[in-house]
């Protein structure tokens, strides 16, 4: 029955006008190989914006391996409760120059994709909170970050930052690991430079940024520099850019590679007086320690594939159970839609709403020019 439904679903498919399936097929791929999550609408306008102000840099990116790879990345966060960590942990692995281009176009330039608006999670702290005196000519040398608030942005492993001064600036040359699902890692690096509050010594400003105009604040809640092995700087942060407005965190640098246990009382405080607990935060790993051997990265991959075929198969099993008759007639009513669909060529826009439609009718692509850019869309499907 199955294997009928689809052939006729097929045929049917083959039926239909080639102009109308690739501009069908190209709001289908722009809406769900783009766009994380949005309404129908949102979606539309998004998919309309990249289309007509982002051609060249959207199908740079479903060409690129990494770019496309980190497209089907984000479908895997959809509908997720840390949907916004989940995409970002996409854009830590598949990072490259295509992506930036995209983004720059479709968040900086053209802004296609909406703000993510501040919800106050990170709010600005009390100034009574941070410390009265900060000579950044301190904060010279190499620090590690030993515990981080946010597992999103805080937590990496091998966090060694080297800081110096420049005129008035600090400048930090960051560097950090990301781990790969086969357990191993690759490390990515950073020059940030910060500009010290004239009349508030314990905020550090790392403004004007080029890359989605980013922007973070710093606050020092703590500090101990006197050239010694329990030397630490508190660190809580918020920022925005192009994408996200109001994004934070916090970090504590220590001379140290491991956070020093004499030290956990004042950092107790410290998180307190911005309403934090510091028993949540996270202990990282900066034992630097070498790359697992490939043969070893293999076995681990083979054997997590192996448990998630296994999990896989049997939640497809106790789906086939409860569907019964479902899937026969969810497939019978596909092909009556699609036949209903022939017969009047204008069904599809004839459901869609004024506010759809007119997005619908600015749009004016010709099928050739969908072709060309989702003409390598497919490969995106088998990443998954």
């Amino acid at each position: 029955m199955f294997n009928s439904l689809m052939v006729s679903l097929s045929n049917v498919l083959k039926e239909k006008s080639q102009l109308q399936l690739l501009k069908v097929a190209g709001l289908l791929a722009c809406a769900l190989l783009v766009i994380p999550s949005a309404d129908a609408v949102d979606a539309l306008k998004t998919c309309s914006c990249l289309l007509k102000e982002c051609r060249l840099e959207l199908a740079k990116c479903i060409a690129n391996p990494a770019c496309a790879a980190n497209v089907a990345c984000l479908q895997t966060c959809n509908n997720r409760p840390d949907e916004t960590e989940c995409q970002i942990k996409c854009g830590d692995l598949f990072e490259n120059s295509v992506v930036d281009q995209f983004n720059e176009c479709a968040v900086s330039r053209k802004k296609c994709v909406p703000r993510k608006s501040d919800v106050g999670e990170f709010p600005v702290p009390d100034p009574a909170a941070l410390v009265k005196s900060f000579n950044i000519a301190d904060f010279s040398g190499k620090w590690f970050i030993t515990s981080g608030l946010n597992p999103t942005f805080d937590a990496f492993d091998c966090q060694l930052h080297e800081f110096h001064t420049e005129s008035d600036k600090l400048v930090g040359n960051l560097s950090w690991r990301i781990r790969t699902p086969d357990t191993g890692f690759f490390t990515r690096s950073a020059t940030q430079k910060f500009v010290q509050d004239p009349l508030q010594p314990g905020i550090l400003y790392n403004h004007d940024n080029e890359y989605l105009h980013y922007q973070d604040d710093w606050y020092i809640l703590s500090a101990k520099m006197e050239n010694s092995s329990d030397d630490y700087v508190f660190v809580y942060y918020r920022g925005r850019n192009d994408a996200w407005d109001g994004y934070g965190g916090a970090v504590v640098y220590t001379r140290s590679a491991v956070l020093p246990e004499s030290i956990v009382p004042q950092l107790e405080a410290a998180a307190k007086s911005v309403g934090r607990d510091f028993n949540k935060f996270i202990r990282t790993d900066n034992t630097c320690g070498p790359e697992p051997p490939l043969v070893e990265r293999l076995e681990k991959t083979v054997e997590e594939g192996e448990k998630t075929i296994i999990k896989e198969v049997e939640e497809i099993e106790e789906q086939v159970e409860k569907v019964g008759k479902t899937e026969a007639n969810l497939f019978q009513k596909l092909i009556e839609g699609f036949k209903e669909l022939q017969r009047d060529e204008e069904f599809f826009l004839k459901e869609l709403s004024k506010e759809e439609m007119d997005i619908l009718d600015d749009l004016k692509m010709e099928a050739v020019e969908v072709e060309k850019l989702f003409g390598q869309a497919l490969p995106i499907r088998k990443l998954r």
